[in-house]
């Protein structure tokens, strides 16, 4: 096996090795040695789980063994006495090949692998077997304390004695452990944009809304230092977009430097599920971060041009759960003048948020993104903004009721019927009946599918096309009625998530 191969593919994918990354991928050495020498740290053992297991196929051709021959399975956390976790390491050791008190250090102590060797005056030797990159899974995110999708590096080998395999070792680190340079790694939600509220602004304030935070989909960027502007991990339009958003940041902080930007996960903009604001928001914080400047999400929102007539995308990354925001003044001397969306409205700052609840856990989302043009942007939403509003004042009452009356009790007391039937009549209600309005007949046609297969509620969130169903069980059927219904015209992509009840991550290694 050719480890700088390896390490070369593994740049590629996910960018540059530090020296150290490399030496702990094809060192043939002792790993818990090499990492109290990186460390400065004691370096102690925690196993997990330990059994003795029948080889698979797989296992016993890595072991040169029979299938079905005893083997010790291992799985320990290489940590700090601190208790960080730097590796997660998996084994097999055939158990015929031990001596007993091979055996009995292996099985009933938290000894290193290579201590074990050491102890017992084995003479022998690592062979680098791969290499690899492969992203976090939840369950991996937990034990490294990083955001699932971030990069894990990978490396199997085998500990050969007397010419026969002794143990099969398989560990992990994070991309972002080891590094040598400052990094900031983002991870922000999606969100629903349930409605908005005053599209009248008889009353002094325009706009409001009201949202639910989404675990899923989501953005992770990784941002670090970096001679030029670079833009990594997407396509060419998003990583203009990207670039210019952080060319705007970087001249706005006055930062003296530039930074290298890594998109790890995105999801795409214009489906109604907010991911420009998620993005802007995500790339001024990671450079904020980088520069060492403390800025809140409403000067942040301000520097990026997001907030200024939803509150819903910036209370989404900086609170989580549902949110419900006050809109802005209205009139001649308000903060807004006149009807326009957040795209169209810079410099207006971000609406504050009123009403900030969990969102019940136990409840289900079921997303459905047909196959359909995006929703309203740009000259387009600014044109419907103007041809549509004001809209009549006794909608604006009704809407304003329902929400207060019947769909905020409905989570406060995680009544799903109460808050269900609201979501629905307000598809009916103010600026969404416009919405709504606008859109093919396939989006009023999925909604009334997804409540006839089960869905307590449906909606459209935002400009659509993203059609939404909540529900507290069956959502797997309702799942299966939905796509049926999208591949009855242009097909479409689902997604059950969940309410997200914080907001964006932020960490800097």
């Amino acid at each position: 096996m050719d480890i700088a191969h390896c390490l070369n593919e593994i740049e590629t994918k996910v960018g540059r090795l530090s020296p150290m990354q490399k030496f702990l991928l094809g060192t043939d050495g002792s790993v818990t040695q090499i990492l109290e020498a990186i460390t400065g740290k004691q370096v102690v053992i925690e196993t997990r789980v330990q059994k003795i297991i029948p080889a698979d196929p797989i296992t016993a051709e890595r072991l040169g063994i029979n299938e079905g021959d005893p083997v010790n399975y291992r799985i320990v956390e290489i940590k700090t006495t601190g208790g960080k976790v730097l590796i997660y390491a998996i084994s097999h050791t055939p158990i015929a090949r031990l001596s007993q008190k091979f055996k009995d250090d292996l099985m009933k102590a938290d000894i290193p692998i290579g201590r074990i060797i050491q102890n017992h005056r084995i003479e022998a030797r690592r062979e680098i077997l791969n290499a690899w990159v492969s992203p976090a899974s939840e369950d991996a995110g937990k034990i490294f304390s990083v955001c699932s999708h971030e990069p894990l590096l990978i490396r199997q080998y085998r500990i050969i004695h007397a010419g026969k395999p002794l143990i099969f070792i398989e560990e992990q680190f994070p991309y972002n452990s080891f590094l040598e340079e400052r990094r900031v790694i983002v991870k922000t939600p999606s969100r629903l944009h349930l409605t908005l509220i005053d599209m009248h602004g008889g009353s002094g304030r325009v706009d409001g809304g009201v949202g639910i935070t989404l675990n899923e989909p989501g953005i992770l960027l990784e941002m670090c230092q970096s001679l030029s502007l670079e833009v990594k991990g997407c396509d060419q339009l998003t990583q203009k977009r990207i670039g210019e958003c952080a060319r705007h940041v970087l001249k706005g902080l006055n930062a003296g430097g530039n930074v290298s930007i890594t998109v790890r996960k995105y999801y795409p903009s214009h489906i109604g599920l907010g991911s420009g604001s998620q993005l802007m928001l995500a790339i001024a914080q990671g450079i904020a971060g980088i520069f060492g400047r403390t800025l809140s999400i409403k000067d942040l929102a301000l520097l990026v041009g997001r907030g200024g007539t939803s509150g819903i995308g910036t209370g989404a990354f900086e609170h989580g759960g549902f949110i419900i925001d006050g809109g802005h003044t209205f009139g001649q001397k308000g903060e807004k003048s006149d009807f326009r969306p957040s795209s169209a409205s810079r410099g207006v700052p971000p609406p504050p948020v009123i009403v900030r609840h969990d969102f019940p856990p136990e409840w289900g989302i079921l997303l459905a993104i047909p196959n359909l043009p995006a929703g309203a942007s740009g000259t387009r939403e600014t044109d419907i903004f103007k041809s549509y509003c004001p809209v009549p004042v006794e909608e604006v009452r009704k809407l304003c009721h329902e929400i207060l009356m019947r769909m905020l009790p409905g989570i406060v007391e995680k009544d799903l019927e109460l808050f269900g039937s609201s979501v629905n009549a307000i598809q009916d209600l103010g600026f969404k009946k416009i919405e709504l309005s606008l859109q093919p007949k396939q989006i009023p046609e999925l909604m009334d599918r997804m409540r006839s297969a089960g869905a307590v509620c449906s909606g459209m969130s935002s400009f659509g096309p993203t059609v939404y169903a909540i529900g507290d069980s069956d959502l797997q059927k309702i799942e299966q009625e939905t796509r049926s219904c999208m591949n009855e015209y242009s097909g479409g992509t689902t997604l059950i998530t969940s309410a997200r009840n914080k907001g964006a991550s932020v960490r800097v290694v």
